[in-house]
């Protein structure tokens, strides 16, 4: 329960930005650089801070972030995991997912990957509250809506 203090004490938020940038990559160019110079943002502090946060990952991966700039000229940021699409295609060695889903299946993964792409956006602070179980019914779902088609075991 928020108390009388905490409320008092809470910054004024100007924006909140929604930013898609490759891991390991925020440059003080676009997209980065206008998102946050229109806000009077420290570029180069959140270019720094982003880079440090996504080391670990594989470069060009695309990453979510999501950005609250207060009045202050501060901000704060999440960064979560790549979609769920992104997995997919990577995980099936596509670039572009079925144009007639239902209708053309463009390939196959077998129910090993869903579990592991679950397992990995399980760790995403969105979805830590979810099971396996349902997100993987969740990635199921977009798999077929990207014509994916998921086996149990592939042949």
């Amino acid at each position: 329960m928020t108390t009388l203090k905490d409320v008092a004490t809470r910054k004024p938020v100007l924006a909140t930005i929604r930013l898609l940038v490759p891991a390991g990559a925020a440059r003080p160019a676009p997209p980065v650089g206008p998102a946050l110079g229109f806000y009077r943002l420290n570029l180069m502090a959140f270019c720094k801070d982003f880079n440090a946060r996504t080391q670990k990952y594989k470069a060009e991966t695309p990453m979510q972030v999501t950005l609250t700039a207060y009045k202050d000229s501060t901000f704060e940021f999440v960064v979560k995991s790549p979609s769920v699409s992104w997995f997919l295609k990577k995980a099936a060695g596509i670039e572009t997912a079925s144009g007639r889903p239902g209708h053309n299946i463009v390939t196959s993964l077998s129910l090993r990957h869903v579990y592991e792409i679950a397992k990995l956006k399980q760790s995403d602070p969105f979805c830590k509250h979810m099971s396996l179980e349902a997100l993987s019914k969740s990635i199921i779902g977009t798999a077929k809506s990207m014509g994916i088609e998921i086996v149990k075991d592939l042949d």
